[in-house]
Formats: C-alpha cells, structure tokens, sequence
C-alpha cells in the first residue's frame, strides 16, 4: 500500500502577498491551503485513487451515508517550520493508529499506517509555503475519513473516502497562556460506557456543544464531562483531556476507560512528566476528589490539554452549587514549565529525546 502512486492536479495560488497576509493573523481554522488529499476506498478494491487536488467542496450524493448514519472520523496534528526551515510533524503514526482504532469502532475501513504518513507528506510537501513561521504558529492539518456510499439503509457503507486539509493557525491563545475557569456539566453527558466515547467523530462533538453554550453563559470557556453513571467520575473536557497535580509533584489523569479520547498531547505529556522523576497516576478521578485536594492544599495545579492549545491551564471548575478555585497559584509552575518543554520540542528549540518529529521538508530542500 506504500507504493500507492498519488496524483498531482496543480491550483490556483494566491499570490505571495495574499498569502502572507493570512499568515501575519492566520486565526484558527479559518483560511485553508491551496490543495487537499483525497482516497478512495471500495469494499472490492481496497485503496485507490489517491489525490493531491485542489481544495474545494467536496461533490457528495444526498443519499451518501454519512448524511443519515454519521460514519465519520478525523484527526488533528500539526506541521512545524522549526528555526532551520525545515518542516516537521509531531508523532503522525499515533495519530494514524488512533485513527484505525477510530474507525474499528465506526464500522469504517483501516487506512494503512504508511499511507496515512505518506499522505501527510504529499499535502505539506505540495503547501508547503502555509507552513507560517511566526511566534506559537503551526500548519494544522486535519485528516478525515467518511462514509460516501449512496444508499438508505442501516448497514456499514461499503465505499469511503479519506481526505486531509490544512489549516495555517496562530496562537491558541492571544495575549499569553491564560487559566480559564470550566463547567462542570450535570445534566449532559458526553459519551457512555459501550458507546463512542473513545472513537474521534463527530457525534462525540456534537453531544457537547450544548453544554458548552451552557458553559459559556456561566462564564466558563470550557465544559467538564462526568461518567454518566456516577456524575462523580471524572471522564474529559468537551475536547481535551484533564490533568491535576498535587503538591508532592505527582501528576493525575483519568484512566482510559472506553468513555475517554486517547489524547496524543496526553500521552506526550505523561512521558515528559515521567523522564523528570514525577510520578502519574492514571486512575479513576472524581470531581469530589479535585475538591477536597483544593481545600485542604494537597491538589495544587489543574490542566487540560489537546493538539489545538497544547496545554490550558485551570483556575476554576463551576458547577451550579460549588467552585473550585486555584487561585492565584494559576498557572501552575509546572503546568507551565511541560508546555514550554513540549512545545519547544515541536519547533525545535528543545532534544528530541524519544524520536517524536516527523522531518517532512529538510531545510536543505526547502526553498521559500
């Protein structure tokens, strides 16, 4: 499947000027590259037809299944133009295997990890000029796989397609890394035992949009899922992963529990932790357990983290009867000092120590 031969259909650039307005203030998913990928799968024939294509709408049959049944996945990961030139991306294969374990649980097909890097490659190689090189900025690529066979039916559709488009995105965070206060959701839940929780699609999305409007009218920029079996058990944010510390430096995460996204940054951050002595535990979290820990002085710092911000840190978790509030001790000193750890391995500024960086362009190639 590696030697599947990807065909070029060249577009229209914006000029070099165009271009690099976007970039000065590129936001966050609003201006898209100049081309995408697109594969075709069958039930008959595997992978084929594999695109680099103009970016563009996609045409799609009213009867094309993932219009009626939902059978979409996707990723996110980012390209970064590190201080030689060169592009790189940050640990692709995870993203392919959490994809794959994705589309296990959505009854669509397997996309071979090869191809799926490969396919990364053949967008930034191509578009490689929206690779911005600013201060905190990336090329946020976003890979997707749904379901286009035409037919009403309840049945796993038998044709698919994989796309992938990129997105040039600045600063997650205007103004510096600030603590944002989150919602603690009682009456929404995200995902439930059995269910989607730990597939990347849509639905899962979808269910928390609600709460997060409810969050936002309660002043909160995020929302806070718990297990819908016990309101107590701590799952995730409406799309990151939470971590809390305690005061003698050990890290604590919710477990993988099927309800939870296998977060990349997660498991990044987890071993980063691990490499300078700290201990993590990945167990069950409860909200009462954050409370009293805050009370008493023995949780100290609180943070989600994902692709998009990396790392936000927590000042406070709201619910309709109580607050849990750090304080002024927000953002934590080691909160802070894993974003800068991370994050300066991904643009270059810090060892990669465990081989996490995908080189794409080499600086020697790369000509702007």
């Amino acid at each position: 499947m590696s030697d599947l031969q990807f065909t070029r259909t060249e577009a229209p650039r914006l000029s070099r000027e165009e271009r690099e307005a976007i970039l000065n203030d590129p936001g966050f998913g609003s201006h898209f590259t100049d081309h995408m990928v697109s594969i075709v799968w069958t039930k008959g024939e595997g992978w084929h037809n594999a695109e680099v294509i103009p970016y563009g709408p996609i045409p799609m049959d009213p009867a094309a299944s993932v219009l009626h049944y939902g059978q979409e996945i996707f990723e996110g990961l980012k390209a970064y133009r590190r201080p030689d030139g060169s592009i790189v991306t940050f640990r692709p294969e995870a993203n392919a295997q959490r994809l794959n374990d994705s589309a296990r649980r959505l009854a669509l097909p397997e996309i071979p990890e090869e191809l799926f890097i490969k396919a990364i490659h053949e967008l930034v190689t191509i578009d490689a000029d929206w690779v911005p090189s600013g201060a905190d900025q990336s090329l946020y690529l976003r890979p997707f796989m749904i379901a286009d066979e035409s037919f009403l039916g309840v049945r796993a559709a038998e044709r698919a397609r994989f796309l992938i488009i990129a997105s040039p995105a600045g600063p997650y965070f205007t103004g510096g890394v600030k603590p944002v206060s989150i919602w603690l959701s009682e009456d929404h839940a995200r995902a439930g035992r059995g269910g989607t929780g730990a597939a990347k699609c849509g639905g899962n999305y979808a269910a928390s949009l609600l709460p997060q409007q409810v969050a936002a009218e309660n002043g909160c920029q995020q929302v806070l899922f718990t297990d819908s079996a016990t309101d107590d058990t701590i799952d995730e944010l409406g799309g990151m992963n939470l971590f809390l510390v305690r005061s003698d430096g050990t890290l604590v995460t919710p477990q993988l529990n099927g309800n939870i996204l296998d977060g990349i940054t997660r498991r990044s951050l987890i071993q980063l932790a691990k490499d300078r002595g700290h201990a993590v535990e990945q167990r069950e979290v409860t909200v009462s357990e954050w409370r009293e820990g805050v009370a008493q002085g023995t949780i100290t710092e609180a943070f989600a983290c994902g692709t998009a911000a990396v790392i936000t840190p927590i000042r406070q978790l709201k619910s309709t009867d109580f607050t849990i509030d750090v304080g002024d001790a927000a953002p934590g000193e080691l909160t802070m000092s894993l974003r800068e750890e991370l994050t300066g391995m991904q643009f270059g500024f810090v060892e990669d120590r465990h081989g996490w960086l995908d080189v794409i362009v080499p600086a020697a190639e790369l000509v702007r």
